[in-house]
């Protein structure tokens, strides 16, 4: 299971970021303290993670000083039952789309879950966000990018996933 994690912070223009390992994680609290520290530890209030795993699906999860409880993201909620991070990120709002009834074959379209909202005042619209989670084609690492480019720090992540 290949599963890519990092978070950025923004301080003033520039914008701070680190892969991360989120492999020791067993609850949302293990998450937002990490963001929160690294968030701190750069002069910010405000912190993203941005993850994708397996080429299948991607997350973002937001964090900010004014508001302890985290705001997440997940392009398709049905990962909850399959990933034990989506699991962990699913117990900041109760996400998780039902599993469908349909055959073990082909997965019928995602289901994105979560705050789509949570990006908006980064460029990203609710629903830019869902368009993207469900567009045929668009790959999850194609999806941060375009994030992390509307947000200020698309070089930053480029650099991280070389």
């Amino acid at each position: 299971m290949s599963t890519f994690a990092a978070v950025f912070a923004p301080n003033g223009k520039t914008w701070r970021g680190s892969e991360v390992d989120l492999g020791d994680v067993e609850v949302i609290d293990d998450i937002t303290d990490l963001m929160m520290d690294l968030a701190t530890d750069w002069g910010s209030e405000l912190a993203l993670l941005l993850m994708e795993a397996d080429d299948e699906w991607f997350a973002v999860v937001r964090v900010d000083e004014s508001d302890p409880d985290p705001r997440v993201y997940l392009s398709d909620g049905r990962v909850v039952h399959d990933h034990p991070l989506a699991g962990v990120l699913s117990e900041a709002g109760g996400l998780g789309a039902p599993v469908p009834a349909e055959s073990a074959g082909a997965r019928p379209d995602p289901r994105p879950d979560g705050e789509g909202d949570l990006l908006t005042d980064l460029g990203v619209t609710e629903d830019e966000l869902s368009d993207l989670s469900v567009g045929g084609g668009v790959l999850p690492s194609d999806v941060l990018a375009v994030v992390a480019e509307r947000a200020g720090f698309a070089e930053l992540l480029d650099s991280m996933r070389l």
